[in-house]
């Protein structure tokens, strides 16, 4: 008995890799509307990566940081195609070509010559840089595609500001009393906020709430994807630093003010759209896994992020007004 040809994308990343990877997955569905589109990645992005509609099944894959797997799991004949959205290569090349795929999609590298891609860009946004390597192929690809429907459950805070403290590396992470600064002002000014905290990251979240003074029913911690999702999408603005929420808000419109330290929001930060602020002050650029804040992330006040809430605030009572 056989099946729809299969074509496997290997983004063994996290959830702000997933959705910046959404328009390429897309641009993938719409080439390849008859196959089964198969997604390597982490267990636990089933949810957000169904959400998409461009994926039919998920390989569970991942490797500790941002490390290519050593191996994937699958059965049965070999891929018709295999796209890698993981990386610049060689070795995540390797790991799809270890599948003897009839074709693999995947930028150039000189290690593995029999690959002829377009050439891998360090300075290019990762949105476009996945939409690139499929238009290199022929395939049209929009980065603009990022939408994510609404999931189906009830917000647990309906309105709310979602203030997200945490970020995967200490470099990428406000200070705890600048974020209970923010919240203290915007309470002042009769906001609720609901502050979020991913796996891990229970003692930070207290740290904020302890700090900003706050009830425990306004903390969430390790909400599952669908119930994260919903308090996102019907928040009245999200405040965080460059890390997944950022782009689960873009995916849902969701305005938003993200803090950019050491990597520029040229590379990682949302489409220029009013209802989207990224506050960066532009220096040399620093590592983004480094075990301290970033200097160029520490130059950022809390009076910024206050006067690009007020901004955002603005625009959305101007839009409201116009619709009456």
């Amino acid at each position: 008995m056989t099946g729809p040809p299969r074509l496997l994308v290997l983004r063994a990343l996290g959830l702000g890799d997933l959705l910046t990877a959404v328009p390429a997955l897309r641009g993938l569905r719409r080439a390849f509307s008859s196959y089964e589109i198969v997604l390597a990645a982490p267990p636990e992005l089933a949810a957000p990566a169904a959400l998409t509609g461009a994926v039919d099944r998920l390989l569970p894959a991942s490797a500790p940081g941002r490390a290519v797997p050593s191996t994937l799991r699958w059965r049965g004949a070999p891929p018709a195609i295999a796209v890698n959205l993981h990386g610049s290569g060689p070795p995540s090349h390797r790991l799809l070509a270890g599948l003897a795929p009839a074709r693999i999609l995947a930028f150039a590298h000189p290690a593995v010559p029999e690959i002829e891609g377009p050439p891998w860009r360090a300075d290019e946004h990762e949105r476009d840089r996945w939409c690139r390597l499929l238009r290199a192929y022929g395939i049209p690809a929009n980065p603009s595609a990022l939408h994510l429907p609404r999931p189906s459950g009830p917000s647990p805070a309906p309105g709310a500001i979602v203030v997200h403290p945490g970020a995967g590396s200490p470099s990428r992470r406000w200070p705890v009393e600048r974020y209970a600064a923010v919240i203290t002002a915007l309470r002042r000014q009769g906001a609720r906020i609901a502050v979020t905290a991913g796996p891990g990251e229970d003692a930070l979240l207290a740290r904020v709430g302890t700090a900003a003074r706050l009830p425990g029913t306004d903390l969430y911690a390790d909400l599952s994807f669908e119930r994260l999702s919903a308090l996102v999408a019907d928040a009245g603005a999200v405040v965080s630093g460059d890390t997944a929420i950022a782009h689960l808000a873009v995916a849902h419109g969701t305005p938003s003010v993200t803090l950019f330290g050491p990597v520029s929001p040229r590379l990682w930060g949302p489409p220029p759209l009013p209802r989207h602020r990224a506050l960066w002050h532009p220096g040399p650029p620093g590592d983004p896994h480094g075990d301290r804040p970033d200097p160029l992330l520490l130059r950022i006040g809390t009076d910024e992020v206050l006067a690009a809430l007020a901004e955002l605030e603005g625009l959305r009572m101007l839009e409201k007004g116009g619709k009456r």
